[in-house]
């Protein structure tokens, strides 16, 4: 019934506009009865501090409802087709991010919480329910690597963060960015680091502790916008490894089945499941009234058993390693391949900013294709290729190689940035993109389509 907009929003240093939309967007909400806006009142939006005055110390009144009553829809980011509608239950994900906040990390009102997440990522509903636990969270509107690439970093020091979330990526970028945030921040109150949205390599675990904080406890968790919380997360008085998540959250019958849908052994390479019903398991999707594609999305692979998409494999420490998106894997001459494998040895090169690694159909037969962004200045000659081959090899296996590398000027990446390999492994295909809205930046599809896949 109420709609916020705001007219503009700033973004590395620079103004951008978006109060034309909001008339367009409107239109489509025919049962709305408020708009509400951050700035001035105007003919279609109201401010809202001027219409939340009047109900200012008034007593509140809330209404009862059932546990599984939906509380709010999520919507997945893209990655592998069009966004997913998700609607969860309010109860149900209080207590399931609830468990991890309290019993996983242990968050008290002590605390200090700030994990960077736009609003439309499932990140920006978990900061906000560490209110429960009587923690102070922490907010932010803007780039994180405006002005530097150690903005996090800095916002840790000066807010005296005893928790910092972020995604994988950036923690890359810092990385690769030469920061030193040991060196130029007091980061002596931070206790924990958690990353999610992509796999962790173990060079972002040697960053963490060579150049961050050599004490932190750095917590690589996975999950998703699917059920609004973790699979496999920290696990209180556990040793921390190199490049694995710790282990399955409390109540999660998380583990890893081989394609004969039989839990696979240590270090076996399957998909990652969860066996048995979890608090924070979705309503199903919005609009869907036969729960179909709720069913197809999760349930297909293994009957009975939730099917999560991430290409994964135990360890014997009792903690998961992820390979990287199941539908994104690679056929490498018959065997898969988790592109997170590839992308960790290829961005180790000071040249490559990122990758992207695809399959396609080639001569009767599947080839690697991998597209490299380079740093300004940088030049993909023979030399650099045969090294990115030769690297591939020998830290990973012959398998891992490329049949072909390509300098792209930008890979296609969600509104969450989370890079979209589901969109260019279709071009190289020759088949329609099924994801464009979901993008953040559409129109670095057209380098990949002028190519000539021949």
């Amino acid at each position: 019934k109420v709609l916020l907009v705001a007219g503009h929003y700033l973004y590395g240093g620079k103004r951008f506009e978006c109060g034309d939309r909001v008339t367009e967007i409107v239109a489509g909400l025919p049962t709305l009865t408020t708009i509400l806006t951050l700035g001035p009142t105007s003919e279609i939006a109201q401010n809202f501090a001027g219409w939340s005055a009047p109900h200012q110390g008034k007593t509140q009144t809330f209404e009862r409802f059932p546990f599984d009553h939906p509380g709010f829809v999520l919507f997945s980011s893209g990655t592998t087709g069009k966004p997913k509608c998700i609607t969860h239950s309010a109860a149900g994900v209080m207590l399931k991010v609830g468990e991890e906040q309290h019993f996983q990390f242990g968050l008290t009102k002590e605390d200090r919480v700030f994990y960077f997440s736009t609003c439309g990522w499932m990140m920006w509903n978990w900061l906000l329910m560490a209110l429960g636990t009587g923690a102070t969270i922490v907010v932010f509107d803007g780039s994180p690597t405006y002005p530097h690439a150690g903005r996090l970093f800095e916002i840790a020091a000066e807010e005296r963060l005893t928790f910092l979330g972020l995604s994988a990526k950036l923690l890359d970028v810092a990385r690769k960015e030469s920061t030193n945030p040991s060196q130029e921040y007091d980061l002596s109150h931070l206790d924990y680091i958690a990353s999610t949205g992509s796999v962790l390599s173990p060079e972002g675990f040697d960053f963490v502790y060579e150049r961050v904080k050599s004490d932190v406890r750095l917590v690589s968790m996975t999950g998703g916008t699917d059920i609004c919380g973790c699979f496999v997360a920290a696990v209180p008085g556990a040793s921390i490894y190199r490049g694995e998540l710790q282990g399955p959250c409390l109540g999660m019958a998380t583990d890893v089945f081989g394609a004969d849908g039989i839990s696979a052994g240590v270090d076996e390479k399957g998909e990652l499941v969860c066996t048995v019903p979890f608090p924070s398991k979705p309503l199903g999707f919005w609009g869907d009234s036969d729960n179909a594609k709720y069913r197809a999305s999760y349930f297909e692979g293994f009957p009975g058993v939730w099917t999560h998409g991430d290409f994964a494999a135990k360890t014997v420490h009792g903690g998961f390693i992820l390979f990287g998106r199941s539908d994104a894997t690679l056929n490498s001459r018959g065997v898969r391949i988790g592109t997170a494998e590839i992308y960790r040895v290829v961005e180790s090169f000071d040249d490559i900013l990122e990758s992207m690694a695809v399959s396609q159909d080639w001569e009767d037969d599947t080839r690697v294709v991998l597209f490299v962004v380079l740093k300004d200045g940088s030049v993909l000659t023979d030399d650099l290729i045969g090294e990115i081959k030769l690297r591939l090899r020998t830290q990973a296996s012959p398998r891992h190689v490329p049949d072909l590398v390509l300098s792209a000027p930008e890979l296609p990446r969600t509104k969450s940035n989370k890079l979209v390999e589901l969109a260019v492994t279709d071009i190289v295909n020759g088949r329609v993109v099924r994801n464009v809205d979901a993008l953040a930046n559409p129109d670095s599809l057209e380098w990949f389509r002028t190519l000539l896949w021949k």
